[in-house]
């Protein structure tokens, strides 16, 4: 199940750094791997085996974080692990590249001796790993080991936190991905969520968080409304959630790191009405100028307002003279991107408002034949409001100082990949 040894290579395969864990992997496995991805005629697999050695890898620009064993491993913790270790040096380094880690050789040993000890994972949370391995770690007046921290059953948060105001903000954000054919189907809708919370409390906290009715969560970890049966789909949680509480009786519970960590995230692929529905009417006119109705509707209720919408219309790379007339918001002809920007600062519920465009074309233009042409784009943040109907219900804060804590909850649904289609 363990990990053999962890190398970082350049991409011509120059090995940069490496730490063996078990011995039983030679330095020229990494010379073996670069040699099986040069002669593999399609691209390789992130995990693949010649012999009795596995190779687990992860291409991050400019360098390969190449994972080896010669047992029967678990290559998904493994390959998770690759990831997170990636996440830790960016967390110290800001970047990670060859440079980074020709200057950080000595931190970078102490980290893969930190993070897994014998090829099994140990420590992979930064904030943990901060506190005793940092820049100036000889600077240290007297000996910390990180071994407590981890042993503890909850490795993730330390003891000793104190925080002169003790409050917690949850934020509920949603992002809507939606992509509408020319004559209105929508063609794909997904909803991709997550429940961020920045915690600044003191001791050690329990917290219990407690959604609305219309929600319920089943022993799969799957989420349903029950109004309109709809199911959210690859609910992942925060290591610090109890999830044998949570399937015994759906409640999340847990001590949370301290400051700002994603506590959970989940997906919804149901059909989504758009937010923001918007059409175009193009008219050419016999290769002298070409002209643009555009009609934008909100369709959420009035009580809700999208801020800063920006709507991007496609038009041709070689089109002029930009002329434009609207009754809310600016225009504006944004040149490197072969569109017209609308800016529509608030957009309230169940409101329509529509832009008018003319652009001088050459006579080279074939904006007559609208094959290709590329889809609006649609951008924007609704707060106070959440499409798939999840509410906080309460977050409760118990500490066995019994100070008192104000927790806060703020929803926001944002725009993802939105696209209209003009053809």
């Amino acid at each position: 199940m363990a990990c053999s040894a962890i190398f970082l290579l350049d991409l011509k395969g120059k090995v940069l750094i490496w730490r063996d864990y078990r011995g039983d992997v030679p330095l020229r496995a990494a010379e073996r791997f670069m040699h099986l991805l040069m002669d593999s005629e399609e691209e390789q697999k992130p995990i693949f085996q010649e012999d009795d050695v596995t190779y687990i890898y992860v291409k991050y620009k400019n360098l390969y974080v190449l994972a080896v064993s010669k047992n029967n491993t678990n290559a998904t913790m493994v390959l998770l692990f690759l990831y997170k270790l990636i996440g830790v040096f960016r967390d110290y380094f800001e970047e990670l590249e060859e440079e980074s880690i020709r200057d950080n050789f000595v931190i970078i040993y102490e980290l893969l001796d930190e993070m897994m000890d014998f090829g099994y994972p140990q420590a992979t949370d930064a904030k943990i790993l901060k506190e005793y391995i940092t820049q100036d770690f000889h600077k240290l007046e007297k000996p910390i080991s990180i071994t407590p921290t981890l042993t503890n059953a909850i490795s993730w948060r330390p003891e000793g936190i104190i925080h002169k105001k003790n409050e917690v903000y949850l934020d509920v954000i949603e992002s809507v991905n939606v992509l509408v054919a020319a004559n209105g189907t929508v063609l794909t809708s997904e909803i991709v969520g997550t429940v961020q919370i920045n915690s600044m409390l003191s001791g050690m906290p329990d917290l219990r968080l407690g959604l609305n009715d219309r929600v319920q969560f089943d022993s799969s970890r799957s989420v349903v409304k029950k109004n309109n049966a709809i199911e959210m789909e690859d609910v992942k949680f925060h290591q610090c959630v109890r999830l044998s509480t949570f399937e015994n009786e759906g409640t999340i519970s847990f001590v949370p790191p301290d400051g700002k960590f994603e506590l959970m995230s989940y997906r919804l692929t149901s059909h989504i009405k758009p937010l923001i529905w918007v059409e175009a009417i193009v008219k050419s006119h016999q290769h002298s100028r070409v002209e643009y109705l555009v009609k934008a509707r909100s369709q959420f209720k009035p009580r809700s307002t999208a801020n800063n919408v920006r709507i991007f219309v496609p038009v041709p790379p070689d089109a002029d003279s930009p002329k434009f007339r609207t009754n809310t918001g600016t225009v504006t002809y944004v040149p490197e991107k072969d569109a017209i920007e609308w800016l529509i600062p608030k957009f309230q519920g169940g409101r329509e408002f529509l832009m008018k465009a003319q652009f001088g074309l050459p006579s080279t233009s074939d904006e007559e034949n609208p094959t290709g042409r590329p889809p609006i784009t649609v951008k924007f943040d609704i707060p106070y409001f959440t499409v798939s109907g999840i509410q906080v219900r309460y977050l409760k804060i118990i500490e066995r100082s019994g100070y008192q804590a104000l927790p806060w909850v703020r929803y926001i649904t944002q725009s993802g990949d939105y696209q209209l289609r003009l053809s």
